[in-house]
This record gives structure tokens, C-alpha cells and sequence, in this order.
């Protein structure tokens, strides 16, 4: 009569068993799967140019003072890295954000000039990048929004047939030259030069 009880004891033991093991894996298939560390870090480059865009010498700014029609206008940041307005003159503007500049401009009309002045400025054309090395027309070219790496390579006529489509090199501002995949996720911003190198064979 009691022999059937250890048989009973093992079937609910394996029956309970075969619960967690079905239990465990609903929970895992419904936890986040996490990526590694660092996975597609070789493709996250700095993107949208209005995002914490510094200003250099090339670009047209139009800056707007607020109720002070003749102190607004359009101007070019030149070769020194200012933009000399009406009234104040030179204003220091490469190597600044546009908060930045706002504020430059702001602080400098507060000094003896106007009381709590508001100014505003955007970027109506960007200063230009360049590319070189293994493409059909390498040199400078008008900047565009949203530019991407193949982007800058089909305004430089497309690749050459010694051309390593898989890597290009850019530099950008005072930073050396990095390496990034030859993808439409990778971007350029202003003044960015932009080399396409040579395959080995």
C-alpha cells in the first residue's frame, strides 16, 4: 500500500520542477534584452548641427534685437571669428553655441547701450565642408542639414575605384582625425573635413 507513495513524491517533484523551469523562461523571454557596452558606439556621431552647434568663420548668421530694428540684420562670422554689428562692433562668435553668442551680443548692448535687451540669432548658412581623398571631385562644398557621410561622398562625385567604401576619416574643429563606418548614420557637420581612404587590394 505504500509503495506508490515514493512514486507519487517523485511525479510531483518533477511536475513542480518542470513549472519553475517554464516559469523561468517566460521571465526571461520577457526581460530586456541589454545590449553590450559600447555596441554601436562607432556610430554614434555628434548629428544635428542646431543641437549644440558651434559657430565658426564661414557662417551667416541673422541676429535680431528686439524692438531695435537697425541693430538687427544678417551677418558673417569673419576670418578673426567675429561678427561686427551696429552700434557695439566686433563680437566674438566661433567657438561659441548660439545661447552663447545671444548672450555675448545681449551683454555687450547692456553696456551703456539699451536696458534688458532681448536678442535672437540662427544660422541661415553654414560654413562649408570638405572632402578628400578617394573620391572623383575632392574639395569644399556648401553644407546642407542633415549632411551624412554618403551624402558628402556623392557631392564629391562618388567613390573612385581604389576607394575603401567600409571606413571614412573626419576631422572636426581641433579634434584629430577619427575613424567611422561609411554609413548613412554617420554624419558631418560644418567645417568637417571629410577623407575617404584607399582600399588594399
Amino acid at each position: 500500500m505504500r509503495s506508490w507513495i515514493p512514486t507519487l513524491a517523485r511525479r510531483t517533484v518533477a511536475s513542480l520542477a518542470g513549472v519553475a523551469v517554464a516559469i523561468g523562461l517566460v521571465v526571461f523571454a520577457a526581460a530586456p534584452v541589454l545590449a553590450e557596452p559600447g555596441a554601436g558606439a562607432d556610430q554614434a556621431v555628434a548629428g544635428d548641427p542646431a543641437m549644440d552647434y558651434f559657430l565658426g568663420t564661414g557662417d551667416k548668421l541673422r541676429v535680431i534685437v528686439y524692438g531695435e530694428q537697425d541693430l538687427s540684420g544678417e551677418f558673417d562670422v569673419t576670418g578673426s571669428g567675429k561678427v561686427s554689428l551696429p552700434l557695439i562692433g566686433q563680437v566674438q562668435a566661433a567657438g561659441l553655441t548660439l545661447a552663447q553668442f545671444e548672450k555675448e551680443v545681449a551683454d555687450h548692448l547692456a553696456n551703456g547701450y539699451l536696458t534688458n535687451p532681448r536678442v535672437s540669432a540662427e544660422v541661415l548658412n553654414y560654413r562649408p565642408f570638405y572632402i578628400m581623398g578617394e573620391v572623383s571631385k575632392p574639395g569644399q562644398y556648401p553644407y546642407t542639414n542633415g549632411m551624412t557621410v554618403l551624402n558628402a561622398v556623392a557631392v564629391g562625385g562618388g567613390y573612385t575605384y581604389r576607394a575603401n567604401t567600409d571606413a571614412v576619416y573626419i576631422t572636426r574643429g581641433n579634434g584629430g582625425e577619427v575613424q567611422y563606418p561609411a554609413t548613412q548614420s554617420v554624419k558631418v557637420l560644418p567645417g568637417d573635413i571629410v577623407r575617404i581612404p584607399e582600399r588594399f587590394f
